[in-house]
């Protein structure tokens, strides 16, 4: 009984540990309690393999309307061909993907982790015996150097060429690379994990309209959902994709969380919009204070950043991050492009702490807490008062407390 009540009190203690911080992580959100409500349903208990109306399991009357409203609300907002809602992270949605559209030797391109690109366009690729050449990458404006890549993909003939990032500043050159692809007879593969919710909201560059084959993206960072993922693909590629996800690499696919992302869905309808300007506009104010406090901020010459994203060059990221922390400042350590395999960056996002309702004058606080926690100046105290003020979750239909434990 006692180790019974010893979870439960670290969950606790976890929950007290965020209402006092500021949360950073930009690869992190909060959800309503709608969507939380969600988790907690008997959905969570179910399995619903199978096609919408043809299940192996019975039972699953009421789960068929939740994945067609899902789908439904998915091919709405990003103005879809085709939708599949049941990939349980953007990994797993990435692995589905090279799985229907490549064979085991075939080559792709993709960004190495040093210039922003995720583990799952590199090392996870290679599980499947796929050939990975880096883009080349333009360390000044921290985007693929489209002139150079133009030439490498025509000499290479890929596969497929996976756009997106995990450090992700910059819109990427959709358009121009699809038109490289065409040629060459490749597919184009945007990952949208970290700028779903800016794209939702009209924010971001439009990686459907600009022409990409697929998109994939994890639910849960600038957008409103649960921890899960979605593919968007042009009709064509829809048969090869959904056999892919099911049953080649998901088998249950958490219909709890799925009944959370409907309502995530639902709020970035309503609320969306509103949301991403709001982030993109934090982000900014962040970034250019940042910098007037003398930081080097990464991305001078493009503006600093057009995402929820800011990323600070300190030469030790660990040290940094690590210092932040004992500050109550929740970040995470990067690679960069020119730090020769060492986290000499800090990853900042915005998309959590805007949720909860702050604006510019907290990011120019926030900015200013940063660079005297990073000088060894003790500001717990300053980031808890700061923390107090905001902790409901906004953009939903019934504010909540962000941090409350069920």
């Amino acid at each position: 009984m006692r180790e019974f009540e010893q979870v439960f009190s670290i969950i606790e203690e976890h929950h007290r540990l965020m209402a006092s911080s500021l949360p950073l992580i930009a690869s992190e959100n909060v959800t309503s309690m709608a969507v939380r409500r969600c988790y907690t349903s008997d959905l969570g208990h179910r399995y619903a393999m199978g096609e919408i109306g043809e299940r192996a399991y019975e039972g699953c009357e009421y789960i068929d309307e939740i994945e067609r409203k899902a789908v439904e609300l998915t091919k709405r907002l990003f103005n879809a061909e085709h939708a599949n809602v049941r990939p349980i992270s953007g990994t797993v949605a990435n692995i589905a993907v090279y799985h229907a559209l490549t064979s085991c030797g075939d080559s792709i391109f993709s960004l190495p982790v040093e210039c922003g690109g995720h583990t799952s366009h590199d090392d996870t690729a290679r599980i499947r015996c796929l050939n990975v050449h880096f883009l080349p990458f333009d360390s000044e404006r921290f985007n693929i150097d489209i002139d150079a890549a133009s030439r490498m993909i025509r000499e290479v003939k890929p596969r497929l060429i996976v756009l997106g990032a995990s450090v992700f500043l910059f819109p990427h050159p959709v358009k121009e690379i699809v038109e490289i692809a065409a040629e060459v007879g490749a597919n184009v593969i945007y990952d949208a994990s970290h700028v779903l919710g800016l794209i939702a909201g009209k924010q971001f560059q439009d990686p459907v309209k600009e022409g990409a084959d697929v998109v994939t993206a994890s639910t849960h960072k600038t957008f409103f959902g649960p921890q899960r993922a979605i593919i968007l693909c042009k009709s064509e590629l829809a048969e090869k994709i959904d056999y892919a996800v099911m049953p080649c690499v998901v088998s249950n696919h958490h219909l709890n969380t799925l009944a959370g992302y409907v309502i995530a869905c639902l709020e970035m309808l309503e609320f969306g919009e509103s949301y991403a300007k709001q982030t993109v506009r934090n982000a900014k104010r962040l970034a250019e204070r940042l910098y007037e406090l003398g930081m080097k901020v990464v991305g001078e010459a493009e503006g600093f950043t057009e995402s929820h994203q800011v990323v600070i060059d300190v030469d030790d990221g660990e040290k940094a991050a690590k210092t932040l922390e004992k500050a109550g400042i929740i970040t995470n350590r990067c690679l960069l492009p020119w730090s020769e395999g060492k986290s000499a960056g800090i990853r900042i996002g915005v998309q959590e702490v805007t949720r909860l309702g702050m604006k510019g004058g907290e990011m120019e606080y926030i900015a200013e807490l940063i660079s005297k926690a990073l000088d060894g100046i003790d500001v717990r105290s300053e980031v808890v008062e700061l923390s107090k003020q905001f902790n409901t979750v906004k953009y939903t239909f019934e504010e909540s407390h962000a941090y409350s434990f069920i």
